[in-house]
């Protein structure tokens, strides 16, 4: 066998071996995700969370208005609080490809745009992040939080989101709040309810 050839071969063959280590890896991914450092390992935790937050852990001063509030909102809540937040669903879409969830293309968060008003475009908007793991528990209470259903019963209604606060620092740079009037910014601040735990229909 050619020395190309060999080369060739161990290359599909690693390549086959990695393969087959993240299809493993997506099919029983961890709390901590498929992070390789252990700062990326605790924000998956974060995002992770399954707990719904107890009364306690709500922070009554986190409103929508409050969370749109403009300005470097970096330190401006804590992701040990919860928030319960009204306003418009303006849009539900899906997630991308992430560590948290070990870069999995099918299991991905769905993102869940609110805003002050209907016709609000999205970088007016909170993100609420429903994740593969708490829509699988309301799955088994007989609930359907899937993308599809999300954006059939939410959008351009009047809704309450619950869940934890989490402050999304790879988007700080898309954000209206922390990078103020660039184009490509798709959303008013990287505070997010992440993961949504609860979702009432208003009007």
């Amino acid at each position: 066998m050619s020395r190309l050839r060999k080369v060739g071969v161990l290359l599909l063959s690693a390549a086959l071996v990695a393969a087959a280590a993240l299809a493993l890896l997506q099919s029983n991914c961890p709390a901590e995700g498929g992070a390789l450092s252990a700062e990326v390992r605790a924000f998956a935790r974060l995002k992770n969370r399954t707990h719904g937050p107890r009364p306690e852990d709500f922070d009554p001063r986190v409103t929508l208005d409050a969370l749109l509030l403009p300005g470097d909102d970096r330190g401006r809540w804590s992701e040990a609080r919860a928030a319960a937040v009204e306003g418009y669903v303006v849009g539900v879409a899906p997630g991308g490809v992430e560590a948290a969830n070990c870069y999995s293309l099918t299991r991905r968060d769905t993102h869940v745009y609110l805003a002050q008003r209907p016709d609000a475009p999205t970088r007016e908007a909170v993100v609420a992040e429903v994740t593969p793991r708490v829509r699988e528990q309301v799955a088994r209470a007989g609930e359907d939080w899937s993308e599809e259903s999300l954006r059939r019963r939410l959008v351009g209604r009047r809704c309450r989101v619950e869940g934890c606060l989490l402050y999304d620092t790879e988007h700080d740079g898309e954000a209206e709040n922390t990078a103020p009037g660039r184009a490509p910014n798709w959303r008013a601040t990287a505070w997010e309810i992440h993961p949504v735990t609860r979702v009432e229909v208003l009007e």
